[in-house]
Order: C-alpha cells, then sequence, then structure tokens
C-alpha cells in the first residue's frame, strides 16, 4: 500500500500499473460493473490522475492482515470537493488484485462520472495500446 499512496500522493498515476496484479479487478464509484485486467485499470487510474486536482490523503487503515487497507481521501474535480476512499487488497504476491473506490456526496458522484466519462475513449484506447 505505500508504494500505491506514495505513488498517487506524487500524482504519478502512470506508474500505478506495475502494481497491479494481472487479473486485478476494480469497482468504480460511478459504473454498476467491475472493470478487470491490469491493462484496462491502469488506464483507469491514469484517467483519474487527469480529472482530480488538490489530492491528499488523509486517514490509512489497514487490516490485520497487512492485505488490505482503506486510503481515505479528499479531491476537486471540476470545481466539486470530493471525499472519498480507496478499498485496497493484494494477493500473495503483494500486487493489488482488488481496488474499490467509494466516493461522497452525490454532486462528487456526478461531477466524477462525467468528467470520467469525457476520458473514456481516451482510456479504452490506452487500454488497447493505442496510445500511452
Amino acid at each position: 500500500m505505500k508504494a500505491f499512496r506514495a505513488a498517487v500522493e506524487a500524482g504519478d498515476f502512470a506508474a500505478l500499473g506495475d502494481l497491479l496484479a494481472d487479473d486485478v479487478v476494480f469497482r468504480s464509484p460511478v459504473a454498476f460493473k467491475p472493470y478487470e485486467g491490469r491493462p484496462i485499470v491502469a488506464a483507469i487510474l491514469r484517467g483519474v490522475g487527469r480529472v482530480f486536482t488538490d489530492f491528499r490523503y488523509v486517514r490509512e487503515l489497514a487490516d490485520d492482515d497487512g492485505r488490505g487497507s482503506a486510503l481515505v481521501f479528499e479531491t476537486v474535480v471540476d470545481g466539486v470537493s470530493v471525499n472519498g476512499i480507496d478499498l485496497i487488497r493484494t494477493n500473495d504476491t503483494g500486487l493489488i488484485s482488488e481496488l474499490t473506490v467509494m466516493v461522497r456526496p452525490l454532486s462528487a458522484s456526478n461531477a466524477l462520472a462525467t468528467a470520467m466519462a469525457a476520458q473514456f475513449d481516451q482510456i479504452v484506447a490506452e487500454a488497447s495500446g493505442a496510445t500511452s
């Protein structure tokens, strides 16, 4: 979790791909169906890096087994304040196997959905290897 947190706090969303398991599952706060696999999840995280501003983690909670954590964050998307949490689970090799993001309030979810929808074509292209 330390490497994930450090990369996000440094704004290095491109580095997050190396921390993901090949079969990682990402549950978005604005999409019903989970996204599966390193290419699409890494591209989504890069997209998130393009829409978040003034991002900061404000609290971290860890499971007793050391394989799970919750990172509470605050950020801004298109002028809307967002409160959220990253729920992270790692596999036996220490790579992220599950990432669930939740945000509040509703206005934040709506702003995030709109901002990420504008990123969707680029995300799909990045995931398919069309761009870097």
